[in-house]
């Protein structure tokens, strides 16, 4: 076989196009996070480096934020204290005339100059002393600023300060240039100082600074940052798939690759390119498969000839066995003549060399499952009276070891596509390994049906086995106790032969049991259309679920008999007495 190479299927849009639906999105999340490393890898790195740059952003955009708003006030509170000092000293030594035109006129002048140099056209002047006075300039506002745009906080800092300048953040209307306000309010600050006016006191003095263009400022930049921050995690999620696909692909081919040789392709093989890690991994990877595709096909080999070999034996002695069996036979015949332990020689022999013919014939059939050449030969066959039939073959052999066999029959009367003479070899070995270690305890043979299958279950009440000599039991010669020597020539290989039986009909032969409770085997065949012996149930429980109670206990002691052919009744289960079991063959 030459080595093909694997081909690793990626998403395409039929792929992305499932996520169209928003409802599935978390279901489909959660499967591609579990089943794509791709996936989750890109997912933790786009969600970190968002998380990363979402920070940067913020912080960067707080700290331009601050500089600009601390740069604004630091100008603004220059021009106020240059405007508000060169203001203080022409006052100062201006002259008046101590009437109210005059001080009218000086207060004019100072707003006009300070308007100038503070360079904001926004002020207001309010006088401090509560005194009367007829001389005194009145309180003002220009340029939209009002007293009610000043806080109570700030006028009675500003008011107690006589030397120093206060500032505060206000929000100042946006006019249409005619005054009126036609949106929402801009930021701004407001700077607060005191003034002295000759003749009538101190008045403070309020100058305001929209920050508008600060602001534009500022949400260009914002704006700025969001697109670079989106542009990069993008740009980084494309960097990201790029990579984890160089990464991830070769690890996927290696899974597929791994699932396609664990399922049995033995000639599928990894692409090996360049000579970097994964193409070492590659290579390694081949050279394992070439090795074990090797050693497969040796073993298979073995196994064919060891096959042949068994089969070959087994044909080759048929011959020589029969001329030694018909012997055997005439010695058996005449071993009255014999002297008794002549007699007994030729009995020992007449009974072993039936054993032998057994053996061989028992080997033939496990050549033929070994070698699948098996064929079934299907009749339509009533389960119940199959069983019937074979509980009164095997009467005498009950009878011998003082077992009571009884069949209960609830259904299993309709015939079913089966081939009898495997299913009479199935149950006749079952009711073999019961009578032999049943010691001399009633045995219960069911047969029940439903719509997907029918089944016959053999239970007996001997010693029964522990769990590890049950999962052994369909070994080929293995014995729970190989002390125990068998009583009616079994060759350690009829419950072998009975599971492949039971296979070849698609149907399962389970085993329940117990130490001191005994042994129940079952074997379920499917009806027509049911053939999958993973989803087939049992009418018949594997564990019969009884506590060992004599049948003398439940009052069912009188043999139980059929009814016709067609009709189904109920029966009681039989719970007979416990007793020791010593292994199955």
């Amino acid at each position: 076989m030459s080595p093909t190479t694997a081909t690793v299927h990626t998403p395409g849009l039929r792929g992305w196009r499932e996520w169209g639906t928003w409802r599935t999105w978390p279901e489909r999340f959660a499967h591609s996070w579990r089943r794509s490393l791709r996936f989750r890898t890109l997912a933790v790195t786009l969600g970190l480096t968002a998380f990363a740059i979402l920070g940067a952003f913020v912080t960067m955009a707080l700290a331009i934020q601050n500089d600009l708003f601390e740069s604004r006030v630091e100008q603004v509170q220059e021009s106020v204290a240059r405007a508000t000092a060169a203001t203080q000293r022409t006052l100062e030594s201006a002259q008046v005339d101590g009437d109210s035109a005059s001080l009218q006129s000086l207060m004019d002048a100072a707003i006009q100059s300070m308007t100038r140099q503070a360079g904001t056209d926004m002020i207001a002047g309010f006088r401090i002393s509560n005194e009367p006075s007829v001389i005194a300039p009145q309180d003002f506002g220009r340029g939209g600023l009002t007293a009610s745009m000043i806080s109570d906080g700030l006028r009675e800092t500003v008011q107690q300060s006589a030397d120093k300048r206060w500032w505060q953040s206000i929000g100042l209307p946006s006019g249409d240039g005619d005054g009126h306000s036609d949106r929402a309010d801009v930021p701004g600050v407001v700077i607060g100082q005191q003034l002295i006016l000759p003749e009538v006191g101190a008045y403070e003095f309020y100058f305001a600074y929209d920050l508008e263009s600060e602001a534009q400022t500022l949400r260009f930049v914002q704006v700025t940052l969001w697109l670079v921050g989106v542009g990069l995690v993008l740009l980084i999620g494309a960097i990201s798939w790029v990579v984890l696909r160089t990464v991830t692909v070769p690890i996927a081919q290696a899974a597929e690759t791994s699932a396609i040789l664990a399922g049995g392709d033995l000639g599928v093989r990894l692409p090996v390119r360049g000579d970097d890690e994964f193409a070492v991994l590659g290579r390694s990877f081949n050279a394992m498969a070439d090795s074990i595709e090797a050693q497969i096909k040796e073993l298979a080999e073995l196994s064919l000839v060891q096959q042949r070999f068994v089969s070959d034996v087994s044909h080759e002695l048929r011959t020589p066995l029969t001329t030694i069996r018909l012997a055997s036979d005439m010695l058996n015949d005449r071993r009255d003549e014999f002297d008794p332990s002549t007699a007994r020689a030729a009995e020992l022999l007449h009974a072993q060399v039936q054993r032998f013919e057994a053996l061989l014939t028992d080997l033939l059939e496990i050549s033929r499952y070994d070698a699948g050449s098996v064929q079934l030969e299907y009749e339509p066959t009533s389960l119940a009276h199959l069983a019937e039939e074979e509980v009164a073959s095997m009467q005498q052999l009950a009878d011998q070891h003082g077992s009571d066999v009884r069949l209960v029959a609830p259904g299993g009367y309709s015939p079913v596509e089966m081939d009898p003479r495997r299913v009479r070899r199935v149950v006749r070995n079952l009711l073999g390994n019961a009578i032999e270690h049943g010691e001399g305890r009633p045995i219960v043979v069911t047969v029940d049906s439903d719509q997907r299958a029918v089944a016959i279950g053999v239970r007996d009440y001997g010693l029964g086995m522990s769990a590890a000599d049950s999962e052994r039991v369909f070994d080929r010669f293995w014995r729970a106790d190989p002390s125990r020597k068998r009583t009616i020539g079994g060759t350690g290989l009829g419950l072998s032969i009975a599971l492949g039986d039971a296979r070849l009909h698609g149907g399962t032969l389970a085993v329940w049991s117990e130490l001191g409770r005994g042994t129940h085997f079952v074997l379920t065949l499917p009806r027509q259309g049911h053939t999958d012996p993973g989803s087939l149930g049992s009418p018949i429980p594997v564990d019969p679920g009884d506590d060992g109670a004599a049948l003398d206990d439940v009052g069912l002691t009188q043999p139980i008999s059929l009814p016709s052919a067609g009709r189904e009744t109920s029966a009681a289960r039989d719970t007979p007495a416990t007793g020791e079991k010593a292994g199955r063959s």
